[in-house]
């Protein structure tokens, strides 16, 4: 009966578990590519952009920044398993373990009646 049940499943929502996105931009991506746009926007309009003859040349050289930058990001951040940072995350160690609960409060407080009790014995 079982078996039966598995093969009768289907998925309701198809999108449950799936990354969060926006199109195609993953929602983790679009603050930081928001920031490498406008970026590289104003490191070539403000700091370069009198050195370029046509405007065409200033989008050109912006979008060319911008593309090389969000792929960098993207590339370094991905949170995928081939992304770069991605690799320095700790798998965390799970271990089961049997301890004795005991308060911080109560073991300060025992501490501070021994020392009462050995200071009385000495009176």
């Amino acid at each position: 009966m079982s078996q039966e049940r598995e093969e009768e499943f289907r998925p309701v929502n198809q999108i449950l578990g799936s990354q969060p996105s926006l199109g195609p931009i993953p929602a983790d991506q679009i603050l930081p590519w928001t920031l490498i746009c406008l970026a590289s926007y104003f490191i070539i309009n403000g700091i370069f952009g009198g050195i370029f003859q046509e405007e065409f040349q200033k989008w050109l050289w912006t979008v060319l920044i911008a593309g090389w930058g969000m792929g960098t990001w993207w590339i370094l951040t991905g949170g995928r398993s081939w992304s770069f940072l991605s690799k320095f995350v700790g798998v965390p160690t799970w271990t089961r373990g049997f301890a004795r609960y005991q308060s911080l409060l109560e073991v300060n407080y025992e501490a501070k009646n021994r020392k009462k009790k050995r200071q009385h014995r000495r009176k």
